[in-house]
């Protein structure tokens, strides 16, 4: 069985082992709302020093042929403009920007991305459905003390996710794409609100959940819990009408009362009820037709609401990263179980692959946070293997770049997919050039440095081998190797080497010690 990929500890983890508090920022731009959660983690809990949260309705800016409107990312360029103070003090590597559902949607959120980057001065991530619920669950496990196997739910404003899990671990993972802003539109659209549209609402919401339903009821749980805004919301409303026998709990008789208030309003500008914020009333009834049909799916007789959410979730993930309970490593670490990699060839590739950035680190400027790219890579660079040894690089990278891997922002999943497939053969400058271009400089030189690494374990030894003399300038590197009067096969497929380089526009100068005496 593989061994967990061990990386090099980036300074903020040292940071936390001395004891010393860890500033951490978190922005989730949410399909409904921009949250924003800055806090010192220390002991291995969360302070939290701001919290800002913005309705943007940035799904509701979305057009029938998928496009952001104009004024739906002015609406959020402006949210984010407000946020920037707050992240004054926050090093690159302690904040973690991360976009949801309507940003995968959205077929110009590259350009939204683009604006907002340059407005913030920090990259943004757009994370997977499955992704955001691992994210989600990790939020509400540290908001709750109990242990046992629970059910999280959390209704966005473009999709609702579910996790079943136990303590800290989640077990099942699923991204519906149904939340009260799409819902809000696709069945309210003139805002009438009525018996009819109500239950078409639920009927698409069971519709969704018809995929999920019996595998989660085969695992089972014993604890329901939400943990959006559309579920406090429900709780509160429920709680100051007298619904429900205790606060943040939703019955199903509540949920049912509710549901009949909302339908007394007729409309949904009318939406007013106790309890309920002025912001959130008009997809509050698409909210509570997808929680009705979750009661339903499920069978619930009542759901409890937890605070810990997204950006909670991305606070903790992002404490244990560059450290054993690193998410992404483990991912990776499973994904060579499932394709059962050699792990001993890839030890001896990740090896090499460290010593040779070591000796090259200084003169290409690279950083150690770069360098675990470079072993990720190094140890599933063979994944492909498990589906044809032909033209294994191409299926690893997309093995790599459209697994579920916990932990991966889809940039990070993308960057060491291509690692994997420049890793032999040709240097693929298409898929280079597609890469952003902020990337290409460093993504080049590691998938230089990979390859090498490759070549130098051509023969698969038990240990990984010695390396030859190596120099770098700038972008070219030098091999000086042994005297000999004879082509070994590392000569040989350095020789190779040289030719797919020299096509792809990178330099490497193969040279051969002088005879001693």
């Amino acid at each position: 069985m593989p061994k967990d990929i061990s990386l090099p500890i980036a300074a903020s983890a040292t940071e936390a082992d001395s004891g010393a508090p860890q500033r951490l920022a978190a922005i989730d731009l949410g399909s409904n709302s921009f949250h924003l959660l800055v806090a010192n983690y220390q002991h291995e809990r969360l302070q939290v020093v701001a919290r800002l949260g913005e309705k943007v309705q940035l799904a509701a800016g979305l057009d029938d042929d998928g496009l952001l409107s104009e004024a739906a990312m002015q609406r959020a360029l402006d949210c984010l403009g407000r946020f920037a103070p707050f992240l004054s003090d926050i090093t690159d590597a302690n904040l973690r920007i991360v976009g949801t559902n309507a940003l995968r949607d959205a077929h110009n959120s590259q350009t939204f991305i683009e604006r907002a980057e340059k407005q913030l001065g920090h990259a943004i991530e757009i994370i997977a459905g499955r992704e955001e619920a691992r994210l989600i669950y990790l939020g509400a496990a540290h908001a709750l003390a109990e242990n046992g196997r629970r059910l999280i739910v959390d209704i966005g404003g473009g999709s609702t996710e579910f996790i079943i899990g136990e303590d800290f671990e989640p077990r099942a993972l699923e991204s519906l794409r149904m939340g009260c802003v799409t819902f809000s539109r696709r069945f309210f659209p003139d805002g009438e609100l009525n018996e009819k549209r109500m239950r078409r609402a639920e009927l698409a919401a069971l519709s969704e959940l018809a995929n999920i339903q019996r595998p989660y009821q085969r695992l089972g749980w014993d604890d329901p819990v939400g943990s959006s805004g559309t579920i406090k919301a429900a709780a509160t409303v429920l709680h100051a009408y007298g619904d429900t026998p205790h606060e943040g709990v939703i019955t199903r008789d509540g949920l049912q009362k509710l549901r009949e208030r909302l339908l007394k309003c007729k409309h949904l500008d009318k939406v007013e009820l106790d309890g309920l914020k002025s912001d959130r009333a008009k997809v509050f009834p698409a909210g509570v037709a997808i929680l009705g049909a979750i009661f339903e799916a499920f069978d619930l007789t009542q759901m409890r609401f937890a605070d810990g959410a997204l950006r909670e979730g991305v606070l903790y993930d992002m404490a244990g990263r560059n450290s054993a309970e690193d998410s992404r490593s483990k991912s990776l670490a499973s994904l060579q179980r499932t394709y059962d990699v050699d792990n001993r060839q890839g030890l001896n590739v990740a090896d090499t692959a460290e010593r040779l950035f070591n000796r090259v680190r200084e003169a290409w400027s690279l950083s150690t946070d770069q360098a675990r790219y470079l072993q990720w890579a190094s140890h599933v660079h063979e994944i492909g293997l498990a589906i044809s040894h032909s033209q294994f690089h191409r299926h690893g990278a997309y093995l790599l770049e459209h697994s579920d891997l916990a932990g991966f922002s889809r940039p990070e999943q993308r960057q060491l997919a291509f690692l994997v497939r420049a890793h032999r053969r040709k240097f693929p400058l298409k898929e280079w050039q597609a890469l952003p271009e902020a990337q290409h400089a460093v993504t080049q030189k590691l998938a230089r440095l990979l390859r090498l690494a490759v070549l130098l374990n051509h023969s698969r030894p038990e240990t990984a081998p010695s390396l030859p003399e190596i120099d770098a300038d700038s972008d070219s590197l030098t091999i000086t190797l042994p005297a000999s009067d004879e082509p070994t096969l590392l000569s040989t497929d350095l020789e190779q080497e040289q030719v797919f380089m020299e096509a792809a526009g990178f330099k490497l100068v193969i040279k051969q010690a002088k005879p001693v005496g």
